[in-house]
Formats: structure tokens, C-alpha cells, sequence
């Protein structure tokens, strides 16, 4: 049918999923982050239930005629098994998996199990666990998601006074009446979740809520981080007496903002694991095959197997120089999320192959907001700044032997002139002087002989082992960061300190900034004081100084150590590898960019 032009079409609303009403009476944040945002992840309850779903979610073998509005046409269907009934008796059916929608409640639905008899259906919901000991022995999401697909039922023509709830693991049911209070309930539910969506934007997290630590999206989340950076008054707080003897004066510190930590009173609870027991898998043979049998990736030379490890224990695959991946292991390891890493045979980060880019479109809009405007990236091209003048700082602090006033107050000084710059290039400049200064310390806490002698950051190609050292490391720290910003929703080449430029992921770069003396140069200082790399280790070609295989290896082993060490966030107060706190700092970025917190909150360690 053509419309007339003075006759505008109607525009179709957007549809609920029914099962986004369940989650939005448990948390409404939670159906943010899914229903708006496109976040995921699984924990051992989401995988629990959709095992206890498997019957009622395999497809179907049978076709069975299915009312308007359903789709597929090949749910699948089984008549009870009993004596014949009487021609005269209507047949009951149970419809397994059955999609409806319902444009007036605007609603769509897939209901678990429908037993359909004359006209009249009765949705059956299948619940992972025990039947709770609450009136009605029913929780109030899980009545109102199955009210909600007794109204799409309804809208579709059926009778439909009540529904059932299966639990799985009492193997029990419970009868829910769908009362007028019900039916009410579910479609304000419905109408408060619609403009929860159009008004984009995230609602609090939950106060101290014992749902918290079962949600499958708690470490996305981040519910008592994100409320306690939005807790007014929660500002830098002088150092101890211990920290300010050793620098200077604490109104020095607590003019920079050199510490930060929790108010007194608030808890924050670390809900997700302090670190991920996938590991990276690195791979430098040259020639080498990577590839897949089963469950596991291979790693074959020549045709012999050099090694195997299983799929499950891997987070991310990084490739040196002239090594070759299988389409089927490429296939499988950007389905199940694992990015898959391209470095030149010399360490150069130079490419990223991953799956389906993040579905977060309102983070980026943000971010290219931000990124367009100067002032709003001033804003936090000055807290990337200052965060690495201050861990530069406590590096030095910690470790210069000696008289190290000078240095030490210059950067305090510097760090307080970042806070303030007025401008892009002001701010360059100041971190410029601030690396110089820094470089001149760092250079004396180096124990090794005189092949490890160092003056000033150099690089492209860098001159000497420790800018070799530094670049290694400085690449692998950005990959790192590259993969959390991607698995957030970011687009990491779009910066706001470092300018965009091609083929550089410059809001990576961004975020390094604070990392750079913690995890690159603390790398460095380990393997040249502690003797893992030697001046064999190193090639030196055209004036440049790049670093060997075995070389390579010990670097990579030592990265490693410092991505899985513990370390206590200053602000929350817990203790989380650094793998883990690159992830944290990367969503608390996307707080601040989304304007859920007030600023970016840097990571500065004491």
C-alpha cells in the first residue's frame, strides 16, 4: 500500500524485550549497559542458565502452524503423551521457543514454553535455581517478565489469565495469576524503561546492594567505584607524614593531587577478580604456523608441533615478524573475542585483528564530541599529563639514591604548572621539560656496566639498549591498552592529548601517559639491574640498536610478571593486577567521558 504524501507513515516503535523488564525491576543500570550500551559478559550464573535452557532453545525438527505475528515456522512442538483423547477434546501443544511481538504493549518476546489448548495459552518460564521463599515464591522480575509475555499472548489473540515458572533446580513450578496489580505493574515498568532509553542517560549504580556481586556485568559496572567518584567532596587528600618527609612539603603533594584515597566511611568492594587467568600468547618463531584442532591453538614450525595450548587459557595472541595464523584459528579466536595481536619482527606495534567492533555508538558519539572540542580534550590531556609526572616523580622518590631534592621538586612544580596549562601546546612543552628532568634521574638508578649507559629518551630507531628497552616496552604497554580500549567500546585511534594521526592509536597513547614509569620503565629497571639482558641481547645496525630473539623473550617474561603483579588501587583501596587496572582506568575513562563522574580519576601509586 503507497501512502499519500499528506499522509505521513507511522513509525513503528522501537520493541522491549521481555526479558530486558526482568532486568530492569532487579537493576536499571544493568539494562543500560545491555540494552543501550551493548555491553556483555558471562559469569557462572549466565552459563548455568542458559545450560538449563538448552531443551527448550535446540531447534526444532517438527513444523507446527503458528499464530500471527510469531516468527520462524519452526518451533518446535510436542503433543502430550497419553491415551488418545476423544475427537471432541481439544489437543494441547507445547511450543517451545516461540518468538512474538507486540506492537501495542510494545513488547517483543521469546517465550520458553507455551502449552496452547482452544485458544487459551499459558507461557511457562524456565529459572536456573530454587524456588525463593518470598510470598508467591516468586521474585517480582520474574512475575513481571512472565506477565509481560502473557500481555504479547493476549495481543496476539489468545486467552491468557496466568503463566508458569519452572525451577530447574527444584524441579518445581509455581502458578503466577496475572491480577490487574500485576498487569499494571509490568506495563509502568515498560513505560519507565522506554524513557530510560530515550533520555541516554546511565542511572546510579545500586547503593552497597547484595545484588551487585552476582551480576554477570559487575566488573563493567563498576557500582561502588562509580558512586564513590561521584561522591561530592571526594578529593585528593594529603600524603602521610612518612611519604612528605621524604619530598618535600605535604602541601606539596597536596597541591599536585599526589594522592588520592577513599573517604572514611566509604567501603568499596572489589566484585570481580584481581586478575584474569588468561594469559597472552606470544609468538616469535620465525615461519610459524598457528593454528587450531579442537579446543586448543597449535603452534607448528616445518610441520612439527613446537607447542599447544588450550583456547580457554588464552586472552590474546601477539604475532612478531613472519608468522602465519590459519583461517579457522582466526575465525575462532575473533568469535570468542580474543584479539589477535601484529608486531614487526623488531617489536613495532602495527596491527590489530579482532572481532565485531564494540556496539557501544553513544560512548564514541561522546568521545568524538570531546575530541573535536579543545578545551573539553585540554581537560583531560591535563590529567593524562599530570598522572605521568607524578608516578615519574614517585619512581624517583622510591629509588634515587643520594640528594634528590632538586630533581624531586621539579616536577612537583611542573606537575602543579600541568594542572593549570591553558593550552595544547603549553602542556607539551611542560611534559617535555618534565621528561628531561625525569630521564636525568632515571638514568642514575641503572646498576648495569657501561653498555647500559643512557642519556635522554631517544628513539626512531632509538640509539642505544635502555631507549631499546623502553621502546619494547613502551609498544607492548600500548597493545595492552589498545585491546581495553577496544573491548570498552573506545576508538582508540581518535586521542584527545596525543593529536589523531594515521595508523596511530593515539587515545591508547592517551592513557599510557600515567602508565609509562609504573609498568614500561620499572620493566627496564628490573631486567637491566637484575642482569636478564646482556649486551649480546642486542643488534646494533645503522646507528639504531634493536633487540635480539632471546632478547625479545626475557623482555616479554619480564612484562608479563609486571602485568600480573597485585598492586593496591590508591583510590579504592584494593588490590588488582595491573592487567586488571588498565581495564578499571579504561571504563573509569568512559565515566568521565559520559559525564557519570566529574573528571578522569588518574592512577598515581605513593
Amino acid at each position: 500500500m503507497i501512502l499519500p504524501a499528506s499522509a505521513p507513515a507511522q513509525e513503528v516503535p522501537e520493541l522491549i524485550p521481555v526479558r530486558m523488564l526482568n532486568e530492569f525491576a532487579y537493576c536499571p543500570r544493568l539494562v543500560y549497559l545491555e540494552w543501550v550500551q551493548g555491553e556483555f559478559a558471562d559469569n557462572l550464573d549466565t552459563l548455568e542458565g542458559r545450560f538449563a535452557h538448552r531443551r527448550v532453545d535446540r531447534a526444532a525438527t517438527d513444523e507446527v502452524p503458528l499464530p500471527p505475528g510469531a516468527e520462524g515456522g519452526e518451533a518446535p512442538a510436542e503433543v502430550a503423551e497419553s491415551e488418545p483423547a476423544p475427537s471432541d477434546v481439544p489437543e494441547t501443544i507445547h511450543t517451545r521457543s516461540l518468538m512474538l511481538s507486540a506492537p501495542n504493549e510494545g513488547l517483543i518476546a521469546r517465550i520458553d514454553v507455551v502449552d496452547i489448548n482452544a485458544g487459551t495459552a499459558i507461557p511457562v518460564d524456565y529459572k536456573r535455581g530454587k524456588v525463593p521463599d518470598v510470598p508467591g515464591n516468586a521474585w517480582e522480575p520474574e512475575q513481571v517478565q512472565l506477565c509481560a509475555q502473557g500481555l504479547v499472548l493476549r495481543e496476539n489473540g489468545y486467552q491468557c489469565e496466568g503463566g508458569i515458572l519452572y525451577y530447574v533446580e527444584s524441579r518445581r513450578r509455581v502458578s503466577v495469576p496475572f491480577t490487574e496489580e500485576l498487569i499494571a505493574r509490568t506495563r509502568q515498568l515498560a513505560a519507565e524503561l522506554r524513557l530510560m532509553g530515550q533520555a541516554q542517560v546511565p542511572p546510579r549504580p545500586l547503593d552497597d546492594s547484595p545484588k551487585c556481586p552476582r551480576c554477570s556485568l559487575v566488573g563493567i559496572c563498576l557500582p561502588d567505584e562509580t558512586r564513590l567518584l561521584q561522591i561530592e567532596g571526594a578529593e585528593p587528600n594529603e600524603l602521610s607524614d612518612g611519604d612528605s618527609l621524604a619530598s618535600g612539603t605535604a602541601q606539596e603533594e597536596a597541591a599536585t593531587g599526589a594522592a588520592t584515597r577513599t573517604p572514611p566511611g566509604t567501603k568499596v568492594r572489589r566484585l570481580f577478580a584481581a586478575r584474569d587467568d588468561a594469559q597472552p600468547l606470544y609468538v616469535q618463531e620465525q615461519g610459524a604456523m598457528v593454528g587450531k584442532s579442537g579446543q586448543a591453538l597449535t603452534i607448528k614450525k616445518s610441520g612439527k608441533m613446537v607447542a599447544q595450548v588450550r583456547m580457554l587459557d588464552v586472552s590474546q595472541v601477539c604475532l612478531f615478524g613472519n608468522v602465519m595464523i590459519s583461517p579457522q584459528a582466526l575465525r575462532d579466536l575473533a568469535g570468542a573475542g580474543v584479539p589477535i595481536c601484529h608486531f614487526s619482527y623488531g617489536g613495532w606495534f602495527s596491527a590489530l585483528t579482532s572481532g565485531l567492533i564494540h556496539k557501544n555508538v553513544e560512548l564514541r558519539q561522546a568521545q568524538f564530541a570531546i575530541a573535536a572540542d579543545t578545551m573539553r580534550s585540554l581537560e583531560f590531556g591535563r590529567q593524562f599529563v599530570l598522572g605521568k609526572i607524578k608516578n615519574c616523580r614517585t619512581l624517583l622518590r622510591r629509588n634515587l639514591q643520594g640528594d634528590a631534592t632538586a630533581v624531586l621538586r621539579d616536577l612537583a612544580d611542573l606537575a602543579r604548572r600541568a594542572a593549570a596549562a591553558c593550552d595544547a601546546g603549553s602542556l607539551l612543552g611542560l611534559e617535555g621539560m618534565a621528561a628531561k628532568a625525569y630521564f636525568a634521574g632515571f638514568a642514575r638508578l641503572l646498576k648495569g656496566d657501561q653498555a647500559f649507559e643512557v642519556e635522554g629518551r631517544n628513539r626512531r630507531p632509538p640509539r642505544d639498549p635502555v631507549n631499546a628497552l623502553l621502546s619494547f616496552v613502551y609498544a607492548l604497554l600500548v597493545k595492552e591498552l589498545t585491546i581495553v580500549l577496544h573491548s570498552v567500546g573506545f576508538d582508540p585511534m581518535l586521542g584527545f592529548y596525543h593529536r589523531p594521526r594515521y595508523g596511530r592509536p593515539s587515545l591508547a597513547l592517551d592513557l599510557a601517559e600515567p602508565f609509562r614509569p609504573l609498568v614500561g620503565d620499572s620493566v627496564v629497571l628490573t631486567l637491566v639491574n637484575n642482569g636478564e639482558v646482556k649486551p649480546e641481547d642486542f643488534i646494533r645496525r645503522a646507528g639504531g640498536v634493536a633487540l635480539t630473539e632471546a632478547g625479545r623473550r626475557a623482555v616479554l617474561a619480564a612484562f608479563e610478571r609486571r602485568m600480573d603483579t597485585a598492586v593496591t588501587h590508591p583510590i579504592f583501596g584494593y588490590q588488582a593486577s595491573y592487567r586488571r587496572v588498565l581495564e578499571i582506568q579504561a571504563r573509569l575513562l568512559a565515566r568521565a567521558v559520559l559525564g557519570e563522574i566529574p573528571q578522569y580519576p588518574n592512577f598515581c601509586t605513593r
